[in-house]
């Protein structure tokens, strides 16, 4: 296995849902669009299958699970206002994103 292939599967994602009731889920996982679809599905997080819909607002890459872990626990204890900072700074990554999951 190359250094590239191993890199590609310790990648981990850091993400933030925004729920129907306009609060917001902070979550990890190795493939993000799968992970969405769960969400979207009612096999997520027993918050996010209680607040349908949920749409992905957030997410950052990470090269290793440690990482992703802790910004997923830093980002998890940030108040409301704090956590839409973060989202409204990176609108254009998200947009992006949104494209290569609706092809």
């Amino acid at each position: 296995m190359t250094d590239d292939q191993k890199k590609q599967l310790e990648q981990q994602f850091m993400y933030i849902l925004e729920c129907s009731d306009g609060s917001y889920y902070t979550g990890m996982t190795k493939n993000l669009e799968k992970r969405l679809w769960e969400h979207q599905n009612m096999k997520g997080a027993p918050h996010t299958k209680k607040w349908q819909p949920v749409s992905l607002v957030y997410f950052e890459k990470f090269e290793c699970i440690e990482d992703a872990k802790y910004r997923k626990k830093q980002v998890k204890s940030w108040s409301r206002k704090k956590k839409q900072a973060l989202i409204e700074q990176s609108q254009e990554n998200l947009k992006n994103f949104n494209k290569k999951v609706k092809s």
